[in-house]
């Protein structure tokens, strides 16, 4: 049996980063400096928003927003189950509770009837104070129907695109369609800064906020030992930033290295029977690619083929678990099994495979092959 090391994904990294990152290390500034704000000028710039704030991680970035939006105990969000834990649990620290919508089974976003229906029928409305939508996979949610519907209500919108830097949804980035949105740059992102986020807003006041909220709640002006509000340390480093700058200079060119990789995936699984490649609506004008989740069908023992794959030096992974059956989501909330059904299915079925820039043909119909073996093997 031949085999090879494929891993789920793999960062780009080139010299220009490595020698930005030198360059700060040899340097006596590695906090609190230029590179920082020359990062959130290019995100800024390339987001199409007026104010970033570059922090730590997307988390610390969403739990700022969180609190500049002023999500407080009692508040209840809808929001989906099928996701990051994070875009739940960001309102579990605030004291607030999400109100889980089940999600469309072909996009894996947020259902927007389901969204419509759950509030109708909650017996509590008044408590819900808005949405947390999620890009989920960096496929847009369906943000027109979804904005109208909150203009009707006077719900808050908050946007987590962690996954979704350089999708956009009908022309416009995604990252805009809330008062503020949040990306992430963990190394399976479009781009990576190692660890780290930002905020990004057209709000002058959520900017003001979450800038002083990440530097321990200082003023304007900063001054070391003043403290205005109560705050955090989630500062995004001069190391981070100075990789993240290089590569925001080539984010572009890894989304059409992304894109490439995803269409050389469409076409190798064209005819392979018991698999499901991703959906892209005809309302994403650009798609960033964050990871690939395949969708295997009824039957197929999903667990047995990521071990099938695994002895063969393939990477697979499930994506996502249910939120709302995570253990401690159902001892807290009294969830169950059978409350959420397609979400449950989906996650039953899903299964991301190795994806990447960098990644070869050659190890493309690898994996192919291999899966292609897996489903004829665990039907």
């Amino acid at each position: 049996m031949i085999k090879k090391t494929v891993p789920l994904s793999s960062p780009d990294i080139g010299e220009e980063e490595v020698r930005a990152v030198e360059q700060v290390l040899r340097s006596s500034i590695l906090s609190i400096g230029p590179k920082v704000q020359e990062f959130e000028k290019l995100v800024s710039e390339y987001s199409g928003l007026r104010y970033c704030v570059a922090v730590n991680s997307g988390t610390s970035a969403l739990m700022l927003i969180m609190k500049a939006a002023g999500v407080t105990v009692g508040d209840r969000y809808l929001t989906t189950p099928f996701s990051f834990v994070t875009s739940s649990n960001i309102l579990l620290y605030e004291g607030a509770e999400p109100v889980f919508v089940d999600i469309d089974p072909l996009t894996f976003n947020m259902d927007v009837r389901q969204l419509e229906q759950r509030y109708a029928e909650d017996p509590a409305k008044e408590t819900i104070k808005g949405i947390v939508g999620v890009d989920v996979f960096a496929q847009p949610l369906d943000w027109d129907p979804i904005l109208d519907f909150t203009q009707k209500t006077g719900l808050k919108v908050i946007e987590d695109s962690c996954e979704a830097l350089g999708s956009s949804y009908k022309g416009k980035n995604c990252g805009s369609f809330g008062s503020a949105g949040a990306f992430a740059f963990y190394p399976n992102k479009q781009m990576t800064t190692g660890e780290g986020g930002v905020v990004v807003t057209d709000d002058e006041e959520i900017y003001q906020l979450c800038r002083s909220m990440r530097n321990q709640g200082r003023g304007v002006a900063e001054n070391w030992l003043e403290h205005v509000r109560l705050g955090y340390n989630f500062r995004m480093d001069e190391l981070n930033a100075a990789l993240g700058i290089e590569q925001v200079k080539k984010l572009d060119h890894f989304i059409v290295k992304r894109n490439a990789v995803a269409e050389r995936y469409a076409k190798l699984f064209s005819g392979v029977s018991g698999v499901r490649t991703p959906v892209v609506e005809t309302y994403t004008t650009r798609i960033s690619w964050f990871v690939y989740v395949v969708m295997l069908d009824e039957g197929i023992d999903r667990d047995g083929i990521i071990g099938y794959l695994q002895e063969r030096g393939i990477q697979s992974r499930n994506y996502f678990a249910p939120i709302h059956l995570q253990p401690f989501y159902k001892e807290r909330f009294g969830y169950r099994e059978g409350m959420l059904p397609i979400t449950e299915n989906v996650t039953k079925r899903t299964l991301a495979i190795p994806f990447y820039n960098n990644l070869t043909i050659e190890d493309q119909e690898y994996v192919v092959h291999t899966l292609k073996e897996g489903i004829e093997r665990f039907s």
